[in-house]
């Protein structure tokens, strides 16, 4: 069940909320209990062999983690570390089957020039956000962060209908708490910022996201079909997919956020304005921010930990800012970081196009911080440095999140060359006959660049005013969650009133008959593009 379809809008929404509270005010348990019906109902609405296939993992590995406790309790430290480890992996290979093995059996005929075939395997929604949060909850057991926990609460937190998807992806001491002290009765001020947020992502989806993606996949296709593509349409697909992406992802977390905020519980956010970043890192610290810290965690941290304790058993340096040697940086740093981003790209998608994505950005990640590294000996004004280098840091940041984009949304990488071999001017330059008639003074020199007459059923124009458009809200727009930062919709980032002056005061959120206005129309207008052709991206994750 999408929700930016009719059946969850109008329908599930609103019965489960409404059951939720009646139940609640006579009895808590019974509410609990209901919004883990309400979830699993949720879960099967597509396919009820999604409940079938999902569930034995559930439960075994809640007995995992019970067993996790109980060695925790009675200290017994290698039995502990061997049901950890058992529990990794049994999810690891749980995953790998289902979203993995007919990719493995591709890689293997590829190599091998073999042409084994496997079954169509069936793949359960959200298989990876879940996987991610079980295999959380079994290390934080096993490191003492949960100390005790019920079947009911283990299926209450796995299963929870707003993130169940796509994330967020949460912590269990993040969210339990906050349903054991919830009063699961009606709050007026915490339904009206959940609807708010609600009807403000679902706007994102499907008016923005939606309104963007036919044009933006018929690029995309033609490059799929061994189309050259020109420059411009290249750089039009890679920017217009960045922020197709965005707003459908984003809007998705709003979503979900303030789904959750009606009963009774604030999750982490997912989203701070990513492409306002000026370095790849401080995009990783805005884009799919649950993401990021699970994979710095419990990927990164460990790793690069481990690295750190055998360089220093043999003597040898480790990170140590200015002074960091070249061995240290490439062994502790950079190692560690192409392996989490190449697992955070095959965690989006089995597909070379995907682990060159995570490739890439472990590339770019590295440079930033030898950069840092670097700069911070040479060029210790921090001061000067930020005024001279920060605008070109953001443009060269946008640029290298746009050009890895073209890998995550093509099919295949001879697609995704096509396109990137566009956007470096390897198939010229074209533009629509009508474009090119009205250039003026400018026709003479793109006569000189030798531009081409774009075929007419790619739309220029409408694709042009879309990106201005899109590009407008996420660079200049104070985001969803600073518009409702007087209500604090969500945790995990600093959400202080951006502006203390002037116009954009005015766009923070506050019970008023203006707000009113902006809201209802907001949702009219969502409401009105339901039920077009529409997907949400990250789902297939």
């Amino acid at each position: 069940m999408l929700f930016n379809s009719y059946e969850f809008v109008f329908l599930f929404l609103p019965i489960t909320a409404i059951a939720f509270y009646g139940l609640g005010s006579r009895s808590k348990s019974l509410a609990i209990g209901w919004l883990i019906l309400a979830s699993l109902a949720f879960y099967a609405w597509w396919r009820p062999l999604n409940v079938a296939l999902i569930a034995p993992s559930i439960l075994i590995n809640y007995g995992l983690s019970r067993l996790l406790l109980r060695y925790a309790a009675e200290q017994k430290t290698r039995a502990a570390r061997a049901v950890l480890i058992a529990g990794i992996a049994f999810n690891v290979m749980f995953l790998g089957y289902f979203k993995y093995a007919n990719f493995m059996v591709s890689a293997v005929n590829d190599v091998a020039g073999t042409s084994y075939v496997l079954e169509h395997i069936i793949l359960p929604l959200g298989i990876s956000f879940i996987t991610f949060q079980k295999i959380a909850f079994l290390v934080d057991v096993a490191a003492g962060r949960i100390k005790e926990f019920t079947l009911r609460d283990y299926c209450l937190f796995v299963l929870f209908f707003p993130q169940l998807i796509a994330g967020p992806i949460v912590h269990y001491r993040e969210v339990m708490p906050q349903f054991h002290a919830a009063p699961c009765r009606f709050d007026a001020s915490a339904a009206g910022v959940g609807l708010t947020l609600f009807f403000a992502g679902l706007f994102k989806k499907v008016v923005l996201a939606d309104g963007i993606s036919p044009m933006v996949s018929a690029i995309y296709a033609d490059a799929a079909g061994g189309h050259p593509i020109t420059m411009v349409y290249a750089w039009m697909a890679a920017i217009g997919f960045t922020l197709q992406i965005y707003f459908d992802f984003s809007g998705y977390s709003d979503m979900a956020v303030g789904i959750a905020r009606l009963f009774g519980v604030t999750l982490p956010a997912n989203f701070n304005s990513p492409l306002r970043a000026s370095s790849i890192i401080d995009f990783w610290l805005r884009w799919h921010l649950t993401l990021t810290r699970f994979l710095t965690a419990y990927i990164y941290n460990p790793l690069s930990l481990w690295l750190t304790r055998r360089r220093m058993a043999k003597g040898l340096r480790g990170v140590g800012g200015r002074n960091t040697p070249p061995g240290a940086f490439v062994t502790v740093l950079m190692l560690p970081t192409l392996f989490t981003m190449c697992i955070s790209g095959l965690w989006h998608g089995a597909g070379y196009t995907f682990i060159f994505w995570g490739f890439l950005h472990g590339i770019f990640l590295s440079i930033n911080h030898l950069w840092i590294l670097l700069t911070r000996r040479y060029w210790p004004d921090r001061q000067r440095y930020d005024f001279l280098l920060n605008p070109a840091s953001f443009v060269l940041t946008f640029i290298a999140v746009v050009g890895a984009m073209v890998f995550f949304k093509s099919n295949s990488m001879k697609s995704a060359w096509n396109v990137f071999a566009g956007m470096i001017d390897r198939h010229g330059i074209a533009m629509p006959a009508a474009t090119l008639a009205h250039l003026g003074h400018f026709a003479g020199l793109a006569k000189t660049l030798s531009v081409q007459i774009a075929p007419p059923d790619l739309q220029f124009v409408p694709l042009a005013c879309w990106i201005a458009g899109l590009l407008a809200v996420a660079w200049f727009c104070p985001n969803t969650l600073q518009i409702l930062s007087a209500a604090t919709p969500a945790t995990g980032v600093d959400l202080k009133q951006p502006y203390k002056h002037g116009p954009a005061l005015h766009l923070i959120w506050r019970p008023s008959f203006v707000w009113l206005i902006a809201v209802t129309v907001t949702t009219i207008v969502a409401v009105l593009h339901l039920g077009g052709v529409s997907e949400f991206l990250y789902w297939q994750f």
